[in-house]
């Protein structure tokens, strides 16, 4: 008899030991449901262009950013591969004003309603990707990595404007900028080469 109690005493504890575990991974799973979006106000677009035969860096940004963010998302995977992107090239800004001016007359001016590059992400677990952009009538990839730490994304990536149909443009702010573009040995140049920097913040909600 006494065999019976104890036996029915330990399957009761443990039937109550198994039911708290349960209780507590549910409310486990209950308090870590959360998405994220983009705060497209941190939003960093940077980029580099090359001119002179020396390839000498010329560095600028846009200051402009329109989201358009399909949905929030549990991951930043399916949030940012939902969302696509605006920039008016308008808010070119390389602190210098006559350099902004030519690059929005001779540069963007050149190409075929180009107002704005627009286009999407895309993004692997491998921390590599895709960013496809539309400018000059074309769409087009630009192969990417990334990091993604603390909520920040990081990309990096180059353009190759020949892929865009950039001759023309190129050629256009060359002209635009010979003198500018000449180096030390007197070869005026610009690059279809552009490094592309960016970044922004996911927000918790």
């Amino acid at each position: 008899m006494k065999k019976n109690i104890l036996s029915l005493t330990i399957l009761f504890v443990l039937l109550i030991s198994v039911s708290c575990k349960k209780e507590v991974k549910s409310e486990n799973n209950k308090t870590s449901e959360f998405s994220y979006t983009l705060d497209s106000k941190s939003a960093k677009i940077g980029w580099t262009a090359y001119k002179t035969t020396e390839k000498l860096a010329v560095k600028g940004e846009f200051k402009d950013l329109n989201l358009k963010i399909g949905k929030d998302a549990s991951n930043a995977a399916e949030l940012i591969n939902s969302t696509e992107f605006n920039i008016p090239v308008s808010s070119i800004f390389t602190n210098n004003d006559d350099r902004d001016s030519k690059l929005k007359q001779f540069f963007f001016g050149a190409m075929k309603n180009t107002t704005a590059l627009t286009g999407k992400l895309n993004i692997n677990e491998d921390k590599t990707g895709t960013l496809t952009v539309t400018m000059n009538g074309v769409s087009n990839e630009v192969p990417i990595t990334y990091t993604l730490e603390n909520n920040v994304f990081i990309l990096t990536g180059t353009m190759d404007l020949n892929n865009w149909d950039g001759q023309e443009a190129i050629a256009s702010i060359n002209k635009a900028c010979f003198d500018l573009h000449k180096g030390a040995d007197g070869v005026s140049k610009t690059w279809n080469d552009v490094q592309i920097d960016a970044s922004i913040n996911l927000v918790k909600k």
